[in-house]
């Protein structure tokens, strides 16, 4: 089959389409033809390596698992003999950060894992961009416990983990104000934010509401700079580390002393998530934002254009055909 392989850390050339052989199942595992994945920011950052941390997971030296894309949807063609749930020719959608596979052609997954069947009405591209940045989102909006009626700030709302928060808060009953360039302003404000502030044009440290979360989704702010922002036992998360990694201290600082806090959630995804997220898909409360796809053979340009800065949502990688 063929596969985008890197076999080494470093830039996005070091992704290669090569041949290698299908994997096999095991008795609880799904064989998976893969139609559509992704290129997002948690195959970007396994790559490059650029957080040292990382490679605690996928390899110190050298990557344990070589084909990455943790985001998939195709059609079930085998099952090992103790699956139950699913059969051969259901069209499926996940999420695996632990093995990935996504980017090439055939990979395996347990039955009890992040996968499910594909939700009524939406095509393999939709639904291979359903989980990575909404379940990132997920992960903090609960672990801020965002309530109906709360203030929200989201920074960053037009990635793919931004435009899926946004979706998200609505759906809880939050207000958002959301923050993006001018470009965006129109599609932001379609995804349901209550206002929408343009970076570009003013300083969105300025505007008088008080949040009781706010989220920085690109990793772009501060918790100094959002502090002042926050209602008394304000929340703010951010999805990176920070500058010297100062994000993991003021998680610990803040628990201590109280009052405003920054939290810093692991992330983690189960199969109850991506049931919860296709049920959302189903009903029209949530669309992930798509901005162009790319074919396999064209990934280093796809890793390219990602890590640009400019993409909006979500980046398709056409990895089989039906």
């Amino acid at each position: 089959m063929r596969a985008a392989v890197y076999k080494t850390y470093g830039p996005p050339k070091v992704a290669q389409l090569l041949e290698v052989q299908k994997p096999q199942p095991q008795p609880n595992e799904l064989f998976i033809k893969v139609i559509c994945s992704t290129v997002n920011r948690t195959d970007a950052g396994f790559r490059s390596a650029e957080y040292f941390i990382s490679r605690f997971w996928t390899g110190l030296l050298r990557p344990k698992h070589q084909i990455l894309g943790c985001e998939f949807a195709g059609i079930v063609e085998g099952i090992g003999n103790a699956v139950h749930g699913f059969k051969v020719g259901d069209k499926v959608f996940g999420f695996n950060d632990k093995t990935c596979g996504g980017h090439g052609e055939y990979l395996c997954i347990a039955e009890t894992d992040a996968v499910a069947l594909m939700p009524e009405g939406l095509g393999f591209s939709e639904c291979a961009a359903l989980t990575e940045g909404a379940h990132y989102a997920l992960v903090d909006i609960r672990a801020a416990k965002v309530k109906s009626g709360q203030e929200v700030m989201v920074y960053g709302a037009t990635g793919a983990i931004g435009s899926a928060a946004v979706q998200l808060l609505k759906h809880f009953g939050a207000r958002v104000t959301a923050v993006c360039s001018t470009q965006n302003k129109e599609m932001v404000k379609g995804l349901g934010a209550d206002e929408v502030i343009d970076y570009q044009l003013q300083d969105f440290t300025k505007t008088k509401t008080k949040f009781n979360f706010i989220f920085d989704a690109v990793g772009k702010s501060a918790f100094g700079i959002c502090k002042p922002m926050l209602v008394d036992g304000g929340i703010y998360i951010s999805t990176e580390l920070g500058k010297n990694g100062q994000n993991i201290w003021y998680a610990i600082v803040t628990a201590i002393l109280g009052g405003k806090k920054l939290l810093f959630p692991i992330p983690t995804v189960t199969k109850a998530d991506i049931e919860f997220l296709k049920s959302l898909a189903e009903s029209g409360t949530f669309k992930p934002v798509i901005d162009r796809s790319f074919p396999l053979s064209e990934i280093v340009a796809a890793y390219e254009y990602v890590e640009s800065g400019q993409k909006v949502g979500n980046v398709i990688l056409q990895v089989g055909a039906l």
